[in-house]
């Protein structure tokens, strides 16, 4: 069985990480570069770093930010924010990124994930999507969770599958920030559409819930933010309790 992953996310905005609930009313959450190495010493798996703003503010991700905490980690490294070009996607990578994830960028323009897969391979390729249950639908939304789409999520899951993405980064908007526990419904119905592997992201708040989401949700990753920022659950103790529960986790 493959190890179940835990990977910190540092969303950024003008270079500091914040954190919010449901992508809104946002506080300064710490210094992203600080906070990366923390985690590689940690034991996280993988990080994740989203510029939340580049795509509303439409510009790119910020380079430099990058290049410094990509110096800091020898973890795997996704990269979100303002990519909708093979050579945006090249400038990361030369930064330090080991993978890059697209979402508003995809939603208007699908046949990038076709292009990117194509250029630098899908396993380089993470296809991040938010999604918020509207009038008994999941409806994908865009530009950092504020806009609704025409897209429904299952259709929009089954199509980003099939263009090529190496894996999915599926947030809940609905539970994100609230802390009482993943969509794992919601997820457990997504990895029986795909064959690639789910991140999930979005109401993380105790540890019961990584092993909620780990068994009930399916989920092959468990991405969370401020109750790592805030030190409300460190690394080293979730991959100890998940362990004792008898799941596969590397230490």
């Amino acid at each position: 069985m493959l190890s179940k992953r835990i990977i910190p996310c540092l969303d950024i905005k003008e270079g500091r990480t914040v954190k919010g609930i449901n992508f809104v009313d946002l506080v300064d959450a710490g210094d992203p570069v600080e906070q990366a190495a923390i985690y590689a010493k940690q034991g996280a798996d993988e990080l994740v770093f989203l510029d939340i703003t580049a795509t509303v503010e439409n510009r790119k991700t910020l380079i430099e930010l990058v290049k410094k905490v990509a110096s800091q980690i020898d973890i795997p490294f996704t990269v979100g924010g303002g990519i909708s070009s093979v050579e945006d996607v090249s400038a990361l990578l030369n930064a330090g990124a080991d993978k890059i994830s697209i979402n508003s960028s995809a939603v208007k323009d699908p046949e990038l994930i076709d292009r990117l897969a194509l250029e630098f391979g899908s396993q380089c390729v993470v296809v991040a999507i938010d999604t918020r249950f509207v009038d008994g639908e999941h409806i994908v939304h865009v530009r950092g969770g504020r806009t609704p789409t025409e897209k429904r999520t299952p259709q929009w899951i089954k199509e980003v599958n099939e263009r090529g993405a190496g894996e999915l980064l599926l947030t809940s908007m609905d539970h994100d920030g609230t802390k009482q526990g993943f969509a794992c419904e919601l997820l457990r119905e997504v990895n029986n559409m795909v064959d690639i592997p789910v991140i999930a992201s979005g109401g993380a708040g105790k540890m019961e819930h990584f092993y909620d989401v780990f068994t009930h949700g399916n989920a092959d990753a468990g991405l969370a933010a401020s109750i790592f920022h805030f030190h409300e659950i460190d690394i080293p103790e979730l991959k100890k309790y998940l362990i004792e529960k008898g799941l596969t986790i590397r230490l």
